[in-house]
């Protein structure tokens, strides 16, 4: 039985205990309610039917309070001119413009149209930007550029296609009797959640650099898409002087864009934290505990074991896999890559 179902079971009650005692007040005071509650379920029934006993909304909106049409709309585009304003600054804005509103009022009108936090603006004028194609101007543009920040900041990355952008990271597995110190080389295409990784006893820019030339553009390279950029955080490794530094030169010959990340925000890479994380607890944790390794390429061989599991077999629940494999992820976004490298003038073979 539904909520309303039993609202009018309930209403119906009352009528029929009344008829069946014949005494109004004495069904109504074995039912707790009121004489004037059965008058009204009686007058409803009468007039309306059994649709009359269904619950009516008391939040109707008093109209007469409202704005004029006029005055709603100016505020609503103003605040599609500047999302990043808030309602005491739209209020002082439009008082230059002779219109008078409230600090409340502005934010009545977000409310109705679910724009009562910057984040819902700034998405408002993201979907009419995509949608209208306009030019936008100074301070949408820097508005939009600022809720990506933030984003970044936060750990959301967009990206659009294979290759868009891969997140690198280095991560340090451990010391190993007979061994040393062992780091791994971590990459992830953040579009398809593909996943890289190789181990090494140093920490240094050629490493770095040959973790890409050796594992993640060989395998780029084999569907005849590009690696567009690189998401790394700020370590030595990784930063440093184009001319002197072995990975910012190997980024630019083979004409990959550097983006780091935001100062003291190592979420900006979660992407890559997280594939970090998996690789800890489902690999590493378990592999160490059932084998003794006494070299580096006992380690690689199992990871590498492992990653065809994850890459092509394990489902992920990332934001464009959505319960696929990576590599299924990863093969059905290459029209889009395709098309965005297309629509950019650049022509890609066929694999």
């Amino acid at each position: 039985m539904t909520q309303q179902q039993y609202i009018i079971r309930r209403k119906l009650n009352i009528l029929e205990l009344a008829e069946q005692l014949g005494n109004i007040s004495e069904a109504c005071r074995k039912l707790g309610v009121s004489r004037q509650h059965y008058y009204d379920i009686k007058k409803a029934l009468e007039e309306e039917g059994i649709e009359g006993l269904l619950e009516k909304a008391r939040n109707k909106p008093r109209i007469a309070n409202r704005v004029v049409p006029e005055i709603e709309e100016r505020v609503l585009a103003y605040s599609l001119e500047h999302p990043t304003h808030g309602q005491a600054r739209v209020s002082n804005e439009l008082k230059k413009e002779g219109i008078v509103i409230s600090p409340g009022g502005v934010r009545s009108i977000w409310l109705r149209h679910k724009l009562e936090n910057r984040k819902l603006r700034l998405r408002r004028l993201e979907k009419w930007a995509a949608e209208h194609g306009n030019v936008l101007t100074e301070s949408q543009v820097k508005a939009l550029e600022e809720m990506k920040e933030e984003k970044e900041a936060g750990g959301e990355i967009e990206s659009y296609h294979p290759g868009f952008l891969v997140g690198q990271d280095t991560f340090y597995v451990g010391w190993i009797k007979g061994i040393g110190k062992i780091y791994q080389q971590t990459a992830i295409d953040t579009y398809s959640n593909v996943g890289f990784a190789k181990v090494y006893t140093e920490k240094t820019a050629i490493v770095a650099a040959d973790f890409l030339n050796d594992r993640v553009l060989p395998f780029f390279d084999s569907y005849n898409i590009p690696v567009l950029r690189v998401l790394t955080d700020r370590g030595t490794e990784y930063c440093g002087s184009r001319e002197s530094h072995p990975y910012e030169l190997f980024l630019y010959l083979n004409d990959i864009e550097h983006t780091r990340t935001k100062a003291r925000n190592p979420q900006t890479n979660g992407c890559t934290e997280r594939f970090n994380q998996t690789l800890i607890d489902e690999f590493y944790r378990v592999a160490f505990r059932k084998k003794v390794y006494t070299t580096v390429e006992d380690i690689q061989a199992d990871l590498d074991e492992f990653l065809g599991e994850y890459n092509f077999r394990r489902t992920n629940q990332g934001k464009y896999c959505k319960g696929r494999t990576p590599m299924e992820t990863f093969s059905e976004g290459l029209d889009l890559c395709r098309q965005y490298l297309h629509n950019r003038g650049e022509v890609i073979a066929e694999p």
